[in-house]
């Protein structure tokens, strides 16, 4: 088996295995945690630069304020104040096409960029042209505050090109960036989870497990949230502005 087990034997507690290793001996207290969901998730020990980048990746949208995802956590934690983890599911769920889950769909696209035979600036047309067409809009790119450019993209590319990666994915997310604003005739922004796409293939992390990245993370923050509820509660105030609201019938 791949990930944690028991021994066959009731009673034989000590053969805790992860991926094949003795987990209380080579991973408990040997391992960082991100180094052992880097390890976990592909089965191999990554390295000082993939351990770097992880672990920017899952800080770098651990929080980002009463976002939605907050919000559901505190309402339903006002709800339920003596289980976390009815909280923190509810808000995790709120993880995915639209809020904060779109690096995998980058992640499939600079798949197919980086398999593409031939000029990557055609490709990178062609991809625009392709979800034109389709009236879609691009993964990871567009954000409402950070119209000329979102400084956490920037800052994942700064942590990753210092840490040593080859920058392949990185490049190709840039020039596909630069194909839609030329198409657009204006600037879209290359937002945060178009940027994790990139340097998450750059540390060889699967392309289907990038969206746990910003699961794992973000769940952190909204500990923090619920935690924050408890004592500086929000949902009263909500639910009076739900009482100012008139309805039709």
């Amino acid at each position: 088996m791949a990930t944690t087990r028991i021994g066959s034997h009731p009673n034989d507690v000590a053969r805790l295995r992860m991926r094949g290793c003795d987990a209380l001996s080579h991973v408990v207290g040997e391992m960082t945690f991100t180094q052992g969901f880097y390890f976990i998730v592909t089965g191999r020990r990554p390295t000082e630069a993939q351990t770097k980048v992880l672990d920017a990746a899952l800080l770098i949208l651990m929080d980002h304020g009463l976002t939605p995802g907050a919000l559901v956590a505190r309402l339903v934690a006002d709800s339920n104040p003596d289980d976390v983890q009815i909280p923190l599911a509810a808000g995790i769920l709120m993880v995915g096409n639209r809020f904060a889950g779109t690096m995998t769909g980058a992640g499939r696209i600079l798949s197919d960029g980086m398999a593409f035979e031939g000029d990557k600036a055609v490709w990178a047309d062609q991809v625009v042209q392709d979800f034109k067409k389709q009236k879609r809009r691009i993964p990871g790119f567009g954000h409402q505050q950070y119209t000329s450019g979102d400084p956490r993209a920037e800052r994942l590319f700064k942590i990753a090109g210092d840490a040593g990666v080859k920058g392949d994915y990185i490049a190709l997310i840039k020039l596909l960036s630069a194909a839609i604003d030329k198409d657009a005739k204006r600037h879209i922004t290359l937002n945060v989870t178009g940027a994790l796409g990139a340097v998450l293939h750059e540390i060889e992390f699967p392309v289907g497990a990038m969206r746990s990245v910003a699961a794992v993370g973000r769940c952190a923050g909204l500990a923090a949230h619920i935690e924050e509820e408890r004592q500086s509660p929000v949902a009263p105030e909500l639910f009076n502005f739900g009482e100012t609201i008139s309805y039709i019938d």
